[in-house]
């Protein structure tokens, strides 16, 4: 029997989107079933806040959420953990580019950045701002879920690589040399990371990252076996897998 799965792709602290997917969700025939979010809640958008209060208020009331620790998730843990990795030089840290978004994520926090201050200056108001059980939340997520019909992870998986073996960081940062690789992997590999237009099935994965983060609409995706339907504003639409 065919169990299904709902996947949310890249939400990059988009709130409304992320509350008009679990609509979607809600008016599926398939409502109830486990829902998989494959990271990156923060950055860009403007409520990465709202976003991580959502999720964690869902697992904690007991929705069957797994949420995935994406890339930009994980600017997060390592800017705000206790051995911080800063610039030498005294440059902005990556995670402050225009193209990541942190500064998006710390004024969701309330964090007013100044031009003048330091990444130490901006650390001590963020660790002030953001509460210490959203940091510890996004710490602990996990970077891969298997089911026996699915992996689901952030970025994808290295192919021709024992899931036991993976290295964390492929997980949530590889793109071409698994994007490119056309072989089966003895599972539909289901992942975000890299943003495309919509949800798309290319025969061995399926990519949920439909550039919420770039101002498109997050839809939601329904797993039934080796199927994926979008869920859009009028119901399933059937993603065939690209040949």
């Amino acid at each position: 029997m065919i169990s299904p799965v709902f996947v949310i792709g890249d939400v990059h602290g988009q709130i409304d989107q992320l509350e008009a997917a679990l609509e979607r969700i809600e008016r599926d025939d398939c409502a109830g079933a486990p829902v998989v979010y494959v990271g990156d809640y923060i950055d860009r958008g403007p409520d990465s806040r709202a976003v991580i209060e959502t999720l964690m208020r869902g697992q904690a009331a007991g929705k069957p959420w797994t949420c995935l620790l994406g890339n930009h998730d994980d600017y997060m843990v390592r800017f705000l953990g206790p051995n911080p990795d800063l610039p030498s030089d005294g440059s902005r840290t990556r995670w402050f580019l225009p193209k990541i978004g942190g500064l998006e994520t710390l004024a969701s926090y309330g964090v007013d950045v100044r031009a003048s201050e330091s990444n130490t200056a901006i650390r001590e108001k963020a660790l002030r701002n953001i509460p210490q059980d959203h940091v510890d939340w996004l710490a602990g997520l996990p970077r891969v879920y298997e089911t026996p019909d699915y992996i689901f992870a952030h970025a994808g998986i290295r192919p021709g690589i024992p899931l036991d073996h993976q290295d964390p960081e492929d997980l949530i940062w590889i793109r071409g040399d698994f994007l490119d690789d056309p072989r089966d992997h003895g599972r539909l590999v289901v992942h975000g990371h890299t943003a495309i237009d919509m949800p798309e099935h290319c025969g061995n994965r399926v990519n949920v990252d439909g550039g919420a983060g770039f101002g498109r609409p997050l839809y939601p995706v329904l797993l039934l076996g080796r199927d994926a339907f979008l869920l859009d504003p009028l119901g399933r639409v059937r993603l065939l897998p690209r040949t």
